[in-house]
């Protein structure tokens, strides 16, 4: 809440947090959006939400005049259709959470899902032009994100697309959303195109991103690309998206809005959204070429453990007391401390994994550099941890879809054999014969 100072000000212009005033502070007037107090901040500072999608903050004790421009109405919420099917021409679109599937409701602060396909053409206009259908399946932010999410989404996805649709279009969280992407690129095959898309600057601000990354998702969904892709801003810069592949994209920046990269590999297509125009730059599955297919069978009991100068056995042992499988992100080309050099202060982790190895807990090597291939025969420590039955020698997969990968894969089998025969096996493009040339550096 607002002050007593405050409060009189805006009480005497009859204004609400809200509505829109104009505040005249220093002989300068500001229009905006009368926002409510953001967390501990200042009782006495009026915050507006500008034209521009920016906040400032006015001091109450320096306000001239405030004046009532327009009083805004709350949206009564309105739920889509029970029942509703897809005809073969929709897009359907399906709520997961996160920035892009989210509004901010004025008058309470609160950050609420606009994902009805009425409050979609609202905060999207130009999807006007398409057929859309959409509905919510959860709202949360993406790292609370669990495996059972994951199955949700992958038999909501199935049931769309037994109805006939043209595309699915997941509105996701960024944070995980990779997670998310492998995920179902492992569970669902798919006739036709699944694209997931977020935000990294929400709906509200200036320099937002989900315009243009959701009318790219939206020419994604209508092309023959019929995989599981994301798609996300290229550049720093509002000119093209690209569609990447569910098992090679990463989220590789905190903020910047083309955080999200393909690893080893280019992306599958550029997506020009304004000029409705799509380059495809590498091989995909074409639409209608693969039958429907769900398989959401997994074990969420796998630990991902990243190596360091320093670890010990113990947190090796520790973590395999309690998990069906390990990924390891090693260092260089697939390593971990073996001290083969037989330092007196070294420190050997080859009797706890092959202990865990033996127990029947797999343990699957990844690289931690994120970029390249592993090589488990270049060095000793590699060829060391190979012989011990380390999975993942020449695989070019990143520690999440590793990760991922081996959940998918325990919630099949057990079987140490039959675990390394499905990890080494190529499903969905984690695994390729060759890594392609890739970008790993940009200049800021």
């Amino acid at each position: 809440m607002y002050s007593a100072k405050a409060s009189k000000l805006l009480s005497a212009a009859k204004a609400e947090v809200g509505d829109r005033i104009a505040i005249t502070t220093g002989g300068k007037t500001h229009e905006g959006l009368l926002m409510p107090r953001i967390g501990t901040g200042d009782t006495d500072c009026l915050t507006l939400k500008l034209k521009s999608g920016y906040n400032i903050g006015i001091d109450a004790g320096k306000v001239e005049k405030i004046e009532l421009i327009e009083k805004v109405k709350k949206m009564a919420k309105k739920e889509e259709p029970k029942g509703a099917k897809a005809s073969k021409d929709d897009i359907v679109i399906l709520g997961c959470g996160g920035t892009i599937a989210s509004k901010i409701e004025y008058r309470t602060g609160a950050v609420h899902p606009a994902i009805t396909t009425e409050e979609l053409m609202q905060s999207f206009p130009k999807l006007k032009e398409k057929k859309i259908r959409s509905r919510i399946l959860f709202s949360l932010l993406s790292e609370d994100m669990t495996t059972s999410h994951w199955q949700r989404i992958a038999e909501a996805v199935a049931e769309e697309i037994k109805a006939g649709c043209r595309g699915v279009i997941l509105m996701h969280g960024t944070d995980t959303m990779h997670f998310t992407a492998a995920a179902l690129s492992f569970m669902v095959t798919t006739p036709v195109p699944i694209v997931l898309v977020g935000s990294q600057r929400s709906s509200d601000r200036g320099s937002s991103d989900s315009v243009m990354n959701l009318m790219a998702a939206v020419m994604a969904a209508e092309s023959d690309v019929a995989e599981v892709t994301v798609c996300m801003h290229a550049t720093e810069d509002d000119d093209f998206c690209h569609l990447h592949r569910g098992t090679r994209v990463r989220k590789m920046h905190t903020s910047r809005r083309d955080a999200f990269q393909s690893v080893n590999e280019r992306p599958i297509a550029k997506i020009w959204p304004d000029q409705t125009r799509m380059e495809t730059l590498g091989s995909h599955v074409k639409r209608g070429e693969r039958k429907l297919e769900v398989d959401t069978k997994i074990d969420r009991n796998v630990a991902l453990l990243y190596t360091y100068p320093g670890i010990t056995p113990k947190t090796v042992k520790a973590l395999g007391k309690d998990s069906d499988g390990i990924v390891i992100a090693g260092t260089g080309l697939g390593h971990v401390p073996t001290n083969s050099t037989e330092d007196p202060n070294g420190i050997s982790l080859v009797p706890e994994i092959k202990s865990l190895i033996d127990r029947g807990v797999p343990i699957v090597m990844a690289p931690q550099t994120i970029y390249g291939r592993l090589n488990m025969n270049v060095y000793t420590a590699g060829r060391l941890l190979n012989e011990t039955g380390v999975i993942g020698h020449l695989c070019d997969w990143t520690p999440e879809v590793a990760l991922v990968k081996l959940m998918w894969v325990l919630g099949h089998t057990k079987k140490m054999g039959e675990v390394r025969e499905m990890m080494l096996t190529n499903i969905a493009g984690e695994i390729t014969e060759r890594s392609e040339p890739t970008e790993i550096s940009r200049k800021e």
